[in-house]
């Protein structure tokens, strides 16, 4: 847990400024915070300035083994046009392998377009109910990111999306290759006023759930860069909580 960097929480008086005027968040709020983690297990608190991140190993190696040879056999990744995305007018293979799954109807809007989730799988439903019993939250839509090996990534992105719950967290399951997982600050990417906000780095294990609180996706990007050293593949769940009548209208993609 060495490679963990932690800090004490600051707020800048421009956040200070925007954390009053959350009126909107306050009916999800009500119903998505829970005083404490349901099933008790050894949780580290990561804290920066706008950063609330809670990490814990949810599962012990057996376990996170089989897990992981499970959804081998399972997950059907999206091929195709489905698996690239549009820049500017242009298509461009995605670096990883993708899916979508939850509830009946969901649907993911991913660079101008909207994946329609696959009906959750046993193996992704007793995922998703470990983590609702260790968090007290529950999730109805997971997307899932299979990495090969070190080549794979995701750049700087925050998940952000209008259709998600916004006071309730992202709770990101990770199988396989342990990774770098780095967060930067928004003020701290471009710009004329890029303040000095050191990033965050992480090394998220096999078996292991990061819980992204609020407010951390709007004041910070995460990325997993590329690692060549690593050979082995690794599965990230992301499992999120979608609001059926906030979801976008556009190009949907079964």
């Amino acid at each position: 847990m060495d490679k963990f960097v932690t800090r004490q929480k600051k707020r800048s008086a421009v956040e200070a400024d925007e954390l009053k005027t959350e009126e909107p968040f306050k009916k999800y709020k009500e119903t998505c915070e829970v005083e404490e983690f349901s099933q008790p297990i050894p949780w580290q608190k990561i804290e920066a300035e706008g950063l609330d991140c809670d990490y814990s190993l949810l599962f012990d190696k057996e376990e996170a083994d089989q897990l992981f040879k499970l959804l081998e056999e399972e997950v059907e990744y999206f091929t195709g046009d489905k698996a690239k995305l549009q820049v500017y007018g242009k298509s461009y293979n995605i670096p990883r392998k993708q899916a979508t799954y939850g509830d009946e109807g969901l649907m993911y809007s991913f660079s101008g377009v909207q994946l329609l989730a696959k009906p959750w799988t046993p193996t992704l439903e007793r995922i998703r109910d470990a983590v609702t019993r260790a968090t007290g939250q529950t999730f109805n839509f997971v997307l899932i990111n299979r990495y090969n090996d070190g080549h794979d990534h995701i750049g700087e992105h925050r998940d952000d999306e209008r259709e998600l719950d916004p006071a309730c967290p992202i709770a990101s399951v990770s199988l396989g290759a342990a990774r770098d997982f780095i967060f930067r600050h928004k003020d701290a990417r471009t710009g004329s006023s890029k303040r000095k906000i050191e990033p965050v780095k992480l090394e998220l294990a096999h078996g292991s759930l990061l819980l992204m609180n609020y407010p951390t996706n709007t004041y910070w990007y995460h990325s997993l860069p590329v690692r060549k050293k690593v050979k082995m593949p690794r599965i990230n769940l992301t499992f999120r909580r979608i609001v059926k009548n906030r979801q976008k209208t556009g190009i949907k993609i079964e």
